[in-house]
């Protein structure tokens, strides 16, 4: 895990973003093509706001996944993961992706699995960017997270930590207008990128980072499987990276 500690939340996205977007450039002189999962939630804006700027991606050759999604919310919801990836990537990119595979929240959840699952089976992830949750949730496989399934995507409940977080991020007035039920992208899928972009900035992200990096890895601590991922980025600010023993600069 090679760790890159930046002085602000705007620096961090850039060189996320930056280091994303020579991945994807690379995907498509060797494969012809970038498959890329893309995250959601405040630890994204700065990487995002970068990375639709960035100049010689030929985006109409980059298929896009989403990561997570509540269930029974509206996309025309301000918290839905949909409506953010629409609003802060899609139609902000200079030429439409090839595709981006949205999650549909309001379907039946066990279908919508099912018809994502078809979709992402057989392809080569070449790029994943995604965060890590006050709870060290990754997507929303919140704690104690499931380790061992092979499904690409599947439905989970959301612990109270999690749903705390949402409201705190100012998505919802309280916890209970926030659902508790999930789609989410599995951690072995995430695993599955060829390279992690992991962004993570803020102070309140500390702890996980910690538990997440210099910890053991265990289903309570999610985002600590990556740890065994063998090419991850991990993107912090001082604060994130506050509690860590050593970081690279």
């Amino acid at each position: 895990m090679k760790i890159i500690t930046c002085n602000t939340r705007k620096e961090l996205g850039k060189k996320a973003a930056e280091a994303g977007a020579a991945l994807i450039r690379q995907a498509i002189r060797k494969d012809g093509c970038a498959n890329i999962i893309v995250a959601t939630g405040t630890s994204q804006f700065e990487m995002l706001d970068a990375l639709v700027t960035l100049p010689h991606i030929a985006w109409e050759k980059v298929v896009g996944f989403h990561l997570d999604e509540y269930i029974g919310l509206s996309v025309t919801h301000r918290a839905s993961f949909r409506h953010y990836l629409w609003q802060r990537f899609v139609r902000r990119l200079p030429v439409p992706p090839a595709a981006f595979h949205f999650i549909d929240g309001e379907s039946d959840p066990e279908m919508q699995c099912l018809r994502l699952n078809r979709i992402i089976a057989n392809k080569t992830i070449h790029v994943g960017f995604v965060g890590i949750g006050e709870n060290a949730h990754l997507a929303f496989n919140d704690p104690p997270a499931d380790f061992k399934t092979n499904k690409p995507y599947h439905v989970v409940a959301l612990d109270r930590a999690c749903r705390s977080q949402q409201v705190g991020e100012g998505w919802f007035a309280t916890l209970n207008a926030v659902p508790s039920r999930a789609i989410s992208m599995s951690c072995r899928q995430i695993l599955k990128a060829q390279t992690l972009i992991v962004s993570v900035p803020g102070k309140q992200k500390a702890r996980a980072v910690k538990a997440s990096v210099e910890g053991p890895v265990t289903p309570g601590v999610p985002a600590s499987i990556l740890q065994t991922h063998k090419n991850i980025r991990l993107f912090l600010d001082k604060q994130s990276a506050s509690l860590l023993e050593c970081a690279n600069p």
